[in-house]
């Protein structure tokens, strides 16, 4: 009887479909990226090639197959790279999203409650800022949810509460 222990160097037949699936999903991800984006990876020709074929197929079954080509390459290729820069833009919009909660979370917040919640948000805020602007446009705002009226004085707050809180928030990003 022989002892077979090379089961342990090679991965199991369900461990190279998930890794095969993983790769696929991770191809397809690169279909639904902006162009600057993509351009900005660093992928093999053909790879590049069978993305962009891929945005142009609209049929149900060629872009199945498409997709499937892609996995393929995906698979003859180093990952890493393009793992990382996905990572990296989900994590920018995570940390983007965050930013807009915070904002929309003080002004709320500046429309409930007013000078209190003002005060709170000078503690909170290294920044230097007009209190006297923020405060028109909380009484402004405040107002107009009173009334029902269009939420332009809300729309000034939040763009000024933003510029506070990042100023870099409005400015174009300069491309890489």
């Amino acid at each position: 009887m022989q002892d077979f222990d090379d089961s342990d160097e090679r991965p199991s037949k369900s461990e190279l479909k998930r890794q095969s699936a993983e790769l696929q999903a991770l191809g397809e991800a690169l279909i639904d990226l902006p162009q600057s984006e993509l351009d900005a990876l660093p992928l093999p020709e053909n790879l590049r090639d069978a993305v962009e074929l891929a945005r142009r197929i609209t049929a149900h079954g060629g872009l199945y197959r498409q997709k499937q080509y892609i996995g393929k390459l995906m698979r003859k290729i180093d990952a890493e790279p393009i793992r990382r820069a996905l990572a990296a833009k989900r994590e920018k919009e995570r940390l983007a999203a965050l930013r807009f909660r915070n904002v929309e979370h003080w002004r709320d917040r500046l429309i409930a409650e007013g000078s209190q919640a003002l005060e709170a948000f000078r503690a909170a805020t290294p920044a230097q800022f007009d209190a006297a602007m923020l405060e028109r446009l909380i009484d402004r705002a405040r107002d107009e949810r009173r009334r029902g009226g269009p939420p332009r004085a809300s729309r000034e707050l939040f763009r000024a509460l933003r510029e506070i809180l990042d100023p870099s928030a409005g400015k174009a990003e300069p491309a890489p």
